[in-house]
């Protein structure tokens, strides 16, 4: 099934694309929304446009592997959340990502919400993992009211504004 377009109470998610281009870089070029991130920050807003690119052509796909969807309160753009499907059958993982004037209203919560009840009803996905830096008190806060249960911690994660090597969480929920 193609991405599709989610509505919450207050949020609409829509599948990324190019179009959204300032708006995403605002918050993936942010260091401080970024700090605990893999992937992110990204420096240059070329690279921003790849991520952008390549989600807009997985979303086109009749099974995408993964769905990156834009976060609008209105028609503003707040942030993301992603479903990656997993290499486990009926598994996924979730992410997201929000402009830091957007945190502490719940927006994260809702918007995975919307997205993992997607996933469950429309893709038949049980099993939902999400990862995190171990310091990042606030997605933990994300998985803890979705549901998920701390699995596991360990080390061995890099960020990629964190020279040291740091320490991961792992939720997982079952449906």
């Amino acid at each position: 099934m193609s991405a599709p377009t989610l509505t919450t109470e207050r949020l609409t998610l829509k599948p990324m694309c190019s179009d959204y281009l300032a708006s995403t870089h605002e918050y993936a070029s942010d260091r401080e929304t970024c700090k605990f991130m893999l992937f992110l920050p990204n420096d240059a807003l070329a690279d921003t446009l790849d991520y952008l690119r390549d989600a807009e052509a997985e979303a086109a796909k009749d099974q995408p592997s993964y769905y990156e969807m834009a976060v609008f309160l209105g028609d503003t753009h707040i942030g993301a959340v992603s479903l990656y499907l997993g290499g486990e059958p009926e598994s996924a993982e979730l992410g997201w990502t929000f402009n830091k004037r957007y945190h502490g209203h719940g927006y994260a919560t809702e918007a995975a919400g919307a997205l993992l009840k997607f996933a469950a009803d429309e893709l038949g996905i049980r099993r939902f993992c999400a990862h995190c830096d171990s310091e990042n008190a606030a997605s933990r806060r994300v998985m803890e009211k979705l549901g998920m249960k701390l699995a596991g911690e360990y080390g061995g994660r890099h960020n990629k504004l964190s020279p040291e090597e740091r320490r991961e969480c792992l939720y997982v929920l079952e449906k």
